[in-house]
């Protein structure tokens, strides 16, 4: 693959993984620029890569008459997405597990499609970097993440919406939390990476802020908690993603009702013990889907256009096989199998992680 010529001038897109803000900005932009200025057909493939396993498939043309001022302003995805039910693995009624990535090249086929334009994060771009490999798809990725942890892109789609739902929750549970001599401990998403957990707590001044990047010492928040109130603040902002590790290396699960250990959860486990270390009355807010939904900021909006007009240049330039990344201040592309899979850590050494320090946020070291 790598360079193509349109034959049959329709382009396929669709939405993988977790849904959030700006997906839509982004199928519009796509369906904007395909169809304005370059006459092209624009279909878009419903429930992600579940839309062409099913037979008959799922899809639509998207043309300009969709797209009412609403679809710009709204969360989550017109087409429908699945974070589960990876063709290569994909789990049957049995139990058992199926390859069935050839009925999805088969499905990409039937639909005539020129080329496939795929908005997902690290994950969705692994198995679509995959099936575009071995059904020889020209393919090209948009980022879309709220973690923000796709490589080679300062911003993912969905990002900053979600940070300004963490800071908005900070800026209301400070006040109550100062009425009430309270500790507030605030969990947000991050399996892997504290980007929004550490991006709030600097925006919404909390006192610490633990992140899977730096494991933490229980002592070590133990006394930091004490020496805030030690100097007569009555009360103090707590910000936890749902991935933080313990010193010891082991993370901080949660064991559900069905008996599975996952990710979440983890604000109660911190909570009661900055209760029982410190003497001080917990509350804690676990913020979870809340920070996928909601309208998309102007941030997220401009960011989608971007990615997504660019994404179409590509295809029509005839350069596949590659992402529109955000680096820089700059739309540029970057080779898909330097993006499919590669998780983006924050830098201990990063602007982020050292204003944080800088303003006094304990990090967990």
């Amino acid at each position: 693959m790598g360079d193509f010529r349109l034959k049959h001038n329709r382009i396929g897109v669709l939405t993988s993984g977790g849904d959030c803000a700006g997906l839509n900005a982004a199928i519009r932009a796509v369906t904007f620029r395909a169809v304005k200025e370059y006459g092209l057909t624009v279909i878009g493939i419903h429930e992600g890569t579940a839309g062409l396993l099913k037979r008959p498939m799922t899809y639509e043309q998207l043309t300009l008459q969709i797209f009412t001022g609403n679809i710009l302003r709204s969360g989550g995805t017109m087409l429908g997405t699945v974070n589960k039910g990876n063709p290569f693995e994909y789990p049957m009624a049995d139990g058992s597990l199926k390859d069935r990535s050839n009925e999805v090249i088969d499905g990409f086929k039937a639909l005539n499609l020129d080329a496939l334009i795929g908005i997902g994060g690290d994950g969705s771009m692994r198995i679509l970097s995959r099936l575009a490999r071995q059904g020889d798809i020209p393919f090209v990725g948009i980022p879309k993440t709220i973690d923000n942890d796709v490589a080679h892109t300062d911003f993912a789609i969905g990002y900053m919406t979600a940070v300004d739902a963490a800071v908005d929750a900070l800026d209301k549970l400070q006040p109550t939390a100062a009425s009430h001599r309270r500790t507030m401990v605030l969990e947000v998403m991050g399996r892997d990476v504290g980007w929004i957990a550490l991006a709030a707590a600097i925006a919404g001044g909390a006192d610490v802020a633990l992140i899977p990047e730096i494991p933490f010492e229980v002592e070590k928040l133990t006394e930091r908690l004490k020496a805030i109130h030690a100097l007569g603040r009555n009360h103090a902002l707590v910000v936890i993603a749902e991935g933080i590790r313990l010193a010891s290396g082991e993370p901080v699960a949660h064991a559900f009702a069905d008996g599975e250990v996952r990710y979440g959860g983890v604000g109660a486990a911190i909570g009661e013990l900055i209760a029982t270390t410190t003497g001080a009355e917990t509350r804690v807010t676990v913020l979870g889907h809340v920070q996928r939904g909601g309208v998309p900021n102007a941030f997220d909006r401009i960011l989608a256009s971007s990615l997504g007009t660019a994404a179409v240049d590509l295809i029509a330039d005839g350069k596949t096989d590659r992402v529109v990344v955000w680096e820089n201040g700059k739309i540029v592309d970057a080779a898909l199998d330097d993006v499919a899979g590669t998780t983006r850590a924050l830098k201990l050494d990063g602007t982020m992680v050292e204003t944080a320090r800088r303003m006094g946020i304990f990090i967990g070291d």
